[in-house]
């Protein structure tokens, strides 16, 4: 393989589109070289139909980024990783934690890179969040994590389809965010859905964590908001509340602001996947899927009004 790591983007959706391919073009070592979907083709690169086609006929590649829905992905990796290529797995990493295991460990036999690429940890502030939460007393959080899935996943009909997650899609960046920035592990203790009548994955959902010493954490996600998104986590400390803002690019430490920042994620995203193929090392947190899938388990099930796109 060249010093160089030669990506192709599979999935050309709305993700791959305003983020990945982007972030590609800034990340010094890498380069987009191909992109597979069955209908978008982006000018000046080479397209294929199905990840097949590319294996087969396409050019040299050494990583594939999946970045189709989460119930095709486990296919898509595993027969990217009996090819040799790098993987790296938009989030969330797939349809169920499970199907995770088998992946790590052809990622492991092949010599390859796995990345579970939870973007929202690369927010600029969440370092900041960690290091300021590490000195405090944390007596309560809560999480608001609510948008207008017509405006922020529009046409996008596998999100409420089984294994598309609903308004979990969106809510798992925070969950991600939560288990970056606390010191000690979360659990799901109650949890209710909000299921369209007509679908098959929630638009909303209150559900309520907690830590071994008894942290209470309140989180509510929305898929109905319209009008500006809320992407919130507030902590209270004994010092005064610490508040994440804005999928964690804002962070107040009391009144006092701490970092307000443009989005860089992606960016910082695929400069760690460009370091871990190059140190040969995988990179797969299961713990945010397994409180998504945790919640589901212990979920209470609640119809409410036929959601239409």
């Amino acid at each position: 393989m060249s010093d160089l790591l030669r990506i192709a983007i599979v999935g050309f959706g709305e993700i791959a589109h305003r983020q990945h391919m982007p972030a590609i073009a800034k990340t010094s070592g890498a380069a987009l070289v191909a992109v597979v979907d069955p209908e978008k083709m982006p000018p000046g690169l080479p397209h294929f139909r199905d990840l097949q086609e590319l294996l087969r006929d396409g050019p040299d590649v050494d990583a594939v980024a999946l970045c189709t829905p989460p119930q095709v992905r486990h296919a898509q990796a595993a027969a990217a990783l009996a090819a040799g290529k790098h993987v790296l797995l938009e989030k969330p990493p797939g349809a169920t934690v499970a199907e995770l295991t088998p992946l790590i460990a052809a990622a492991r036999q092949a010599g390859r890179t796995l990345f579970a690429s939870w973007h929202s940890r690369f927010a600029p502030a969440i370092g900041a969040a960690r290091q300021l939460l590490a000195g405090r007393t944390i007596s309560k959080v809560s999480i608001i994590w609510k948008e207008d899935v017509r405006v922020w996943h529009p046409g996008q009909a596998w999100i409420f389809e089984a294994g598309g997650f609903g308004v979990f899609d969106p809510g798992i960046n925070a969950l991600s965010i939560l288990t970056e920035i606390l010191p000690r592990p979360l659990f799901v203790r109650s949890a209710v859905l909000d299921f369209p009548s007509n679908r098959a994955a929630p638009i909303a959902a209150e559900i309520e964590l907690a830590d071994a010493s008894g942290l209470a954490i309140h989180v509510e996600f929305d898929f109905r908001q319209t009008g500006s998104p809320n992407w919130d986590i507030l902590c209270e400390t004994e010092a005064g509340p610490v508040k994440l803002s804005k999928g964690g690019r804002q962070l107040r430490d009391g009144n006092t602001p701490v970092v307000d920042a443009t989005d860089e994620e992606y960016p910082a995203l695929y400069r760690r996947f460009v370091t871990l193929t190059a140190e040969g090392k995988s990179d797969v947190d299961l713990t945010p899927l397994q409180l998504v899938a945790d919640s589901f388990m212990l979920g209470r099930r609640r119809l409410v009004e036929a959601f239409e796109d």
